[in-house]
């Protein structure tokens, strides 16, 4: 083992640890919606990376097309999808869920979609939209906090015990509307009753005027590997229609899904 430092932090690494991609991508993850352009200094500050390493790194992905710059800010180009579509175009999970959700959004005529947990985020892996009704666009790579959406909710409710209280220990809660949990042990409680009735809805947590419900994505081991969720506004959509009229066809959807995924990796085994 070796020791690296990264932001002032050292840590132990192993000894094939290439320090340089870690900071590279760093830079790259230092980009955001609410930081779309920044300045080197902005992007050292934000990595805690020295300027001179941070013009490097900068530098070097305007050379390979995946920063642009003007000579003083920078930001990313559209080439950076291709890291997100790489990893989408080898999964099997949204091929296999796409025609379910765009059969469910048909059925129900509301937005539909499918999500995996990456750290403490949600991430959109499929989605077939009908109507607009989140301030912001949601599309495949989107990412949103798992503990303020259904899917993250169902999500975190098949974490081992460990891996969740880890979770809530390290959790900062965000205010994102009036309707947001306010507390670790409220967030409990959903996460427990997901986890006991297979299903969750949050009603206007994430923004106001959105309702959606989620269920689990099972392999053929009974492991849970995504989530799927329907989601609706809720001046014209109550909790109870969506417990009465969105849940049924929404889990009939996964059962279909799992029914599909258990084909698609039983023709891959030998």
């Amino acid at each position: 083992m070796t020791t690296a430092e990264y932001g002032g932090e050292p840590a132990m690494r192993a000894e094939h640890y290439v320090q340089s991609l870690e900071r590279g991508l760093a830079v790259i993850r230092a980009f955001s919606a609410e930081t779309p352009s920044m300045t080197l200094s902005d992007v050292a500050r934000s990595t805690g990376l020295t300027r001179a390493a941070t013009r490097r790194f900068l530098l070097t992905l305007v050379d390979l097309g995946y920063v642009r710059t003007d000579g003083r800010q920078f930001a990313l180009t559209p080439r950076v999808l291709e890291l997100g579509y790489a990893y989408l175009s080898s999964a099997e999970l949204p091929e296999v869920v796409q025609p379910h959700l765009e059969r469910l959004a048909a059925e129900v005529g509301e937005s539909s979609s499918v999500s995996v947990i990456d750290g403490d985020d949600i991430v959109y892996v499929a989605r077939v939209p009908t109507s607009r009704i989140m301030a912001v666009s949601i599309s495949v790579g989107t990412r949103f906090p798992a503990y303020l959406t259904s899917m993250g909710r169902v999500l975190l409710a098949a974490l081992p015990s460990e891996e969740l209280e880890h979770y809530l220990a390290g959790l900062e809660l965000r205010t994102a509307t009036p309707y947001t949990v306010s507390s670790t042990q409220l967030l409990r409680a959903e996460i427990d009753r997901a986890r006991s009735q297979g299903w969750a809805i949050v009603d206007q947590e994430l923004e106001e005027g959105l309702r959606s419900v989620a269920a689990p994505i099972r392999d053929r081991e009974g492991t849970v590997v995504a989530a799927a969720n329907v989601s609706a506004h809720a001046t014209r959509t109550s909790v109870e229609d969506i417990r009465r009229e969105l849940l049924p066809p929404l889990l009939a959807t996964v059962a279909r899904i799992e029914a599909d995924l258990e084909i698609a990796n039983g023709s891959t085994r030998v």
